[in-house]
């Protein structure tokens, strides 16, 4: 079977490293004259703890997505092996067909989102696995590796692919390895 190729969505990316430098200057701006960013309805320490939290989250998050900016990988591969993924800051390579239960796309609900932006919150697939501890310790980073285990709480696995870092929406991608699972799991029977 030929591998189906899915790359990442430069335009895509370049508009959430803008938007992450904006947060940091954000942040910055929060720390070095906090009276002026909110007209002093919080307290200057308040104001510091905002704006260096956005320094951090939001450099950390500069730094994953410049690596997917520069990166000759392609986003996603899906073969006879498995789904490789490579799409975000958890991804952690090959995803074997055999430990794939299933597929689901659920709504990212955030309410910060939701007030600021009008456009639906974003979508991520989850891929279902029998051996979630197994792909958590692949895990390449400690950040990475508590991420996993919160979505693992969370959502029932630790494996996630969101898609508004390539180029195909939500839903073609999951209509896409749900076909894929499905026919190796023909093949088993």
């Amino acid at each position: 079977m030929e591998d189906i190729i899915i790359r990442f969505s430069k335009t895509k990316l370049v508009l959430m490293l803008i938007g992450c430098l904006a947060f940091i200057v954000g942040g910055i701006y929060m720390i070095i004259d906090p009276n002026k960013s909110t007209n002093s309805r919080y307290s200057e320490e308040f104001l510091f703890f905002i704006g260096l939290l956005s320094i951090l989250f939001f450099g950390l998050c500069l730094i994953f997505i410049a690596k997917k900016v520069f990166t000759r990988k392609a986003g996603l591969i899906i073969n006879d092996k498995g789904i490789i993924d490579n799409s975000n800051g958890t991804s952690i390579g090959l995803i074997e067909w055999n430990d794939i239960t299933g597929v689901e796309t659920i709504k990212v609900s955030a309410p910060v989102y939701d007030y600021f932006f009008s456009v639906s919150s974003p979508k991520m697939l989850l891929i279902k696995t029998s051996k979630p501890e197994k792909y958590i310790e692949h895990s390449k980073n400690m950040i990475s590796k508590e991420a996993m285990k919160a979505n693992n709480r969370m959502y029932g696995t630790p494996l996630t692919i969101i898609a508004h870092t390539l180029k195909i929406n939500s839903s073609k991608l999951e209509k896409i390895i749900s076909e894929q699972l499905k026919q190796r799991k023909n093949k088993n029977v």
